[in-house]
């Protein structure tokens, strides 16, 4: 049960629901949906670690920077590789939010959402940085578990839901029934592993070396994952590893496809692992209802086709994929009485006992 003192504060805050991403932090706002969608990015001073700028301006220095400032992601894979610029990017999103306000507001609850294969030191990381960062308390929600909120499952329901969740750095799949996750894979295997992908392709296939944002634009304009109707093509420019000199070379959706193969592979496999892992009854649920994918590595041409393909079940791509697990994290907090066996683990003696 929440204390007294913290359902008044909440009255007054405006409590967020975070989607700290490997690729992109979203943030929702109780009754007003997503207002913050901007890269897990910081711009740094090399040698004095100052900030210099956060998401969307350090976005663009990416690739772009003198030799004094980096452009770094301080999440690696979905978990936090420095926590102190995480930190930093936290308050950032955080104060941003607030100041959208024209009165001054108590420090907000917030929920984050994690993913499921996180350690327990992992989880304070989140918790800690989230707290340092001006929230009033703090909860952990798997990103699995969100995203099937978020996308409208019947996770308490008493039948079988399955979400993909494809991210920046991690892919997540969950099969959820009566408010707990059954069957869980999380996968080191998700969009940055497709824009390395093309990248070494463009090095081993063309002898072209192409930065990060390239790949990205690649597999957004061109990139899929089944046989397009149409095909399509795109220049891709780089620096030729022979001459050293810029070079542009056209390439096809059946290049970007082949180049993209293997990542998309491993993701078909972990979900049919996790399907033959499914108690029967749940996978009759599933036989009726569908798999739901969510996440910006959704938005991939013919994923959902080549995921029915492969497991005989029906595949939907939920609406605003992207904003799923921040949608779902945001929902828990409207109704956190009801809600709160969807909290990871470690969160729920918390809650139980006020949220101290």
């Amino acid at each position: 049960m929440i204390s007294p003192l913290n359902a008044l504060l909440g009255m007054f805050s405006r409590d967020i629901g975070i989607d700290l991403g490997t690729a992109n932090t979203l943030v929702m706002v109780e009754g007003e949906g997503i207002v913050i969608n901007e890269p897990s990015v910081v711009a740094i001073d090399k040698r004095s670690r100052r900030v210099l700028a956060i998401g969307s301006e350090a976005k663009k220095m990416v690739g772009r920077t003198p030799a004094n400032i980096i452009a770094v992601r301080p999440l690696r894979d979905g978990v936090i590789s420095d926590f102190d610029i995480t930190e930093k990017m936290l308050v950032y999103f955080i104060k941003k939010v607030h100041e959208r306000s024209f009165s001054p507001l108590p420090k907000p609850r917030v929920v984050v959402g994690i993913p499921s294969g996180v350690t327990e030191v992992e989880k304070r990381a989140v918790h800690d940085a989230t707290i340092s960062a001006g929230a009033r308390e703090c909860y952990l929600i798997e990103e699995p578990m969100a995203a099937a909120i978020g996308a409208g499952l019947p996770v308490t329901a008493s039948i079988g839901s399955m979400i993909v969740d494809i991210g920046g750095g991690t892919t997540e799949v969950a099969v959820l029934s009566l408010g707990g996750i059954v069957v869980a894979r999380s996968l080191r295997v998700a969009g940055d592993e497709m824009d390395e992908a093309i990248i070494d392709y463009a090095r081993k296939r063309y002898s072209l070396a192409i930065g990060e944002r390239m790949a990205e634009q690649l597999k957004h304009e061109i990139g899929s994952a089944f046989p397009l109707d149409v095909e399509l093509t795109m220049a891709m420019r780089g620096r030729s590893l022979l001459t050293g000199l810029p070079q542009s070379v056209e390439v096809s959706s059946i290049e970007i496809r082949d180049a993209l193969s293997s990542p998309v592979q491993t993701i078909v496999d972990v979900v049919k692992d996790a399907i033959d892992d499914t108690p029967p009854e749940l996978v009759a649920d599933l036989m009726e209802h569908g798999i739901t994918l969510a996440g910006g590595g959704a938005l991939l041409r013919g994923i959902a086709q080549r995921l029915e393909q492969e497991t005989k079940i029906d595949v939907k791509v939920a609406k605003h994929p992207m904003a799923c697990v921040a949608r779902g994290a945001g929902l828990v907090l409207e109704d956190l009485d009801n809600l709160a066996p969807v909290l990871a683990s470690t969160q729920r003696a918390a809650l139980a006992t006020g949220g101290r």
